[in-house]
């Protein structure tokens, strides 16, 4: 049950990218920011009053700053939604295991004291020479999706597409700290929902408000509840995997949220995917599962990803 749990999760995200795609034709990202903070409060609120769950927190500080990188990351990909096919969007966002991996080997190297071996040489730290391939296949992926040769709006929604990767696995790690600290998800989520409402307001004093249309604004409600749907899945799908081979199988199969984006994006949007985007999808959804599979060794019961 644990995997279906995750497909379902992975089909309401990839589901929830489609009406931030048709509301983006309406609305500005600040505003479905807005909107999907407010949903998500509300059915947060329910969901933790019935787990009893209680909200007050003793960590205010790493809420505030686990929700503004998240808001960022969050609006960042909105905008790349709106402006580029569905499926690259989906991707880009998906790199953040990719992103993970590599601040990973960044900070071993850091840390790495070398003490010579008994042959004379210097050791490298553990798993550097995987998680690398990992990283370079990664973005071998990134430059043959996005193709460097692209210009205008495309590359620039394409670069801030890849700046919310970056976003999610900062956000990311600061959730893995809650965790650590004994933070229930349930309450981080909401502050997150907050933190999305919080900095919606303030993005739209800067963009301003569009034109009300019950008829527009019909998309707006399905973001929040197919996102607060897809993590409360997520959860389920975490929570009942019990043992490291059932989680390492839960968190792969998220990457078949690019999979259902990609569908999407050509069956709804008419999008084309030449061959050398495919292949750049295919290298992420590799490099992203191989770096998954790393990390878990790492850190073996690190919380489930958001989307």
């Amino acid at each position: 049950m644990q995997g279906l749990w995750m497909v379902l999760s992975a089909l309401l995200f990839a589901s929830m990218g489609v009406c931030v795609k048709y509301a983006s034709a309406h609305f500005t990202s600040a505003e479905i920011v807005f909107w999907r903070g407010v949903i998500g409060i509300a059915f947060i609120a329910v969901l933790a009053r019935r787990q009893g769950v209680p909200l007050a927190t003793r960590y205010p500080g790493m809420h505030a700053w686990r929700s503004v990188i998240g808001t960022a990351s969050m609006g960042s990909w909105f905008y790349a939604i709106a402006h580029i096919p569905l499926a690259t969007a989906m991707t880009l966002n998906y790199m953040s295991s990719i992103w993970i991996a590599a601040f990973l080997v960044g900070g071993a190297l850091l840390a790495w004291a070398p003490v010579p071996g008994r042959n004379g040489r210097m050791p490298l730290p553990p798993m550097q020479g995987s998680l690398t391939l990992t990283v370079v296949a990664g973005f071998a992926g990134v430059i043959l999706l996005l193709k460097p040769t692209t210009q205008g709006t495309d590359a620039f929604a394409g670069m801030v597409g890849l700046l919310s990767g970056i976003g999610a696995a900062f956000a990311y790690m600061q959730v893995m700290a809650l965790s650590r600290i004994g933070e229930p998800e349930t309450r981080t989520v909401f502050y997150f929902a907050v933190g999305s409402m919080v900095a919606g307001v303030l993005w739209m004093l800067f963009t301003g408000v569009s034109a009300w249309s019950w008829r527009h604004a019909a998309w707006l409600v399905p973001v929040g509840v197919l996102a607060a749907l897809g993590q409360l899945c997520l959860t389920y799908a975490y929570a009942s995997a019990h043992t490291p081979a059932a989680t390492l199988v839960v968190a792969n199969l998220q990457y078949s949220g690019i999979v259902f984006a990609a569908m999407y994006s050509v069956l709804l949007f008419g999008d084309r995917i030449d061959a050398a985007g495919w292949a750049g999808i295919a290298l992420i959804i590799g490099s992203g599962v191989a770096a998954t599979v790393l990390r878990q060794r790492a850190v073996p019961k690190a919380p489930a990803e958001e989307h």
